[in-house]
């Protein structure tokens, strides 16, 4: 569903929010063959709950003062101990947003939650294997049947701006915000993933849980315009109770964890790189066709071209799922809500109890470096040209076949744990993983 009209206030939040997130030339056309991302249906864990909804196997209950966040969190399995808590005024409703009363995040695997205090509406996002991120809101007035509604245009004002480089995604931004929740643009803004370094994260955050020493930006009101050089922000670290900042009790929780924080950050841009490798490698198949169609070539033909494509659609993933240029910790980091261990529970686990999702917390974040997204539908639901190329390209570094620079953080132990645990937890690997065969390196057929 398309939404064409909003609220005067909501019109001033895109506006805010344009300046934030620039718009610009896309380099994919969402619209168009073969992506169509605003009438293909989506098929993801939101339509799912929809679907249940819409027969009566389940039902939306709503709470005073939190509405149907508690019901919405269950039906779409996302845990309550996810919660973070943001107070920079950088989403549609942004006039609910200030120190005060921040807006709380929660997220799981495949789902997104967003609430406001007083606010008209849920936002929610789901991870789409065929389309990426995309949004939906539930109203927060009582219903005899609450309804997802799918946004398009509005959310991709943000969430496919040149800072996702025009596909639909997630963007974890760290901003100088003050007393009001403004963000304080002269001062800067940071752009944050697994390899952002901690004293530029958190900005516009409040984060509950121990850094140690390591200086970050969250919990702090900027005032003025301040230099980031400059800031001392060391009586905001190690922070265990929000209420000394805020009223805690319409939370779920009175926390904004420091590990949540950390594991959404890595997975968001994850997500966004799996998105971008399923459009980019979708356009070059659909390029390929039109191309043979018109240079009388066989059908099926694979050209250097084409083979260049999926490559470059593909290496950033894996130099991502490794966890390439991730920031190095020099001090333990411990949350507060239980988030670490519900998180590590979930697995799979390989005979000797590892899993990808155990966490380090002392230099890295995994024990593991290799991201658990590689179980997700978005990842299976790759096409299988550049699926294939991403898992040749694991196997070699997880191998030793590849030792070069870019994934000489990866010690031997590394390697061959990560290799042991995918060998029995993921379903469908080549032959080559198996140690039955390997693998060429995929060349074109003749003309």
């Amino acid at each position: 569903m398309r939404v064409r009209c909003l609220p005067l206030s909501w019109r001033y939040a895109m506006a805010l929010l344009l300046t934030l997130f620039p718009a610009s030339v896309r380099a994919v056309d969402l619209d168009r063959p073969p992506i169509e991302y605003g009438t293909s249906q989506a098929n993801n864990v939101v339509e799912r709950l929809q679907e249940r909804l819409k027969d009566g196997r389940t039902k939306l209950n709503h709470e005073e003062g939190s509405g149907y966040l508690r019901s919405l969190l269950r039906e779409l399995k996302v845990p309550q101990s996810s919660q973070m808590l943001v107070f920079s005024k950088t989403s549609l409703q942004r006039q609910r947003i200030n120190p005060r009363t921040p807006r709380a995040i929660y997220f799981a695997d495949d789902a997104y939650v967003g609430f406001c205090q007083k606010g008209d509406v849920l936002e929610v996002t789901a991870v789409d294997p065929q389309l990426g991120a995309v949004f939906y809101s539930l109203s927060q007035k009582k219903s005899d049947r609450p309804r997802l509604l799918r946004q398009t245009d509005n959310c991709l004002i943000c969430h496919a701006s040149s800072f996702n480089r025009g596909y639909p995604g997630h963007l974890v931004r760290s901003v100088f915000a003050d007393n009001g929740g403004m963000p304080l643009l002269a001062s800067g803004t940071y752009r944050i993933d697994h390899s952002s370094p901690l004293r530029q994260r958190w900005g516009g955050w409040y984060v509950s849980g121990d850094s140690g020493k390591q200086m970050h930006l969250g919990n702090l009101i900027a005032r003025g315009n301040p230099r980031p050089d400059d800031i001392d922000n060391s009586e905001n670290l190690n922070v265990a109770h929000l209420d000394r900042y805020f009223r805690t009790e319409p939370y779920l929780t009175p926390h904004s964890d420091i590990v949540a924080l950390m594991v959404m950050e890595h997975q968001t841009e994850m997500q966004n790189r799996l998105t971008r490798a399923n459009f980019s490698t979708r356009i070059a198949l659909r390029d390929e066709i039109e191309f043979n169609k018109a240079l009388s070539r066989t059908a099926g033909y694979r050209s250097e071209s084409t083979l260049s494509r999926i490559q470059n659609a593909g290496d950033p993933v894996v130099e991502y799922m490794l966890f390439c240029e991730e920031a190095q910790l020099t001090d333990p980091i411990k949350g507060v809500s239980g988030f670490a261990e519900a998180f590590a529970k979930v697995g799979p686990c390989d005979g000797k109890g590892r899993s990808l999702r155990q966490f380090d917390l002392k230099k890295r974040l995994f024990v593991y470096p290799c991201s658990y997204a590689i179980y997700s539908e978005q990842f299976d639901a790759l096409p299988s040209p550049v699926k294939d190329y991403l898992l040749h390209r694991l196997w070699e570094v997880l191998s030793g076949k590849d030792t070069s620079k870019k994934f000489a953080h990866l010690s031997a132990e590394d390697r061959r744990a990560i290799l042991e645990i995918l060998r029995e937890t993921k379903a469908n690997l080549p032959a080559e993983w198996k140690g039955k065969a390997s693998a060429p390196s995929p060349r074109p057929p003749s003309p």
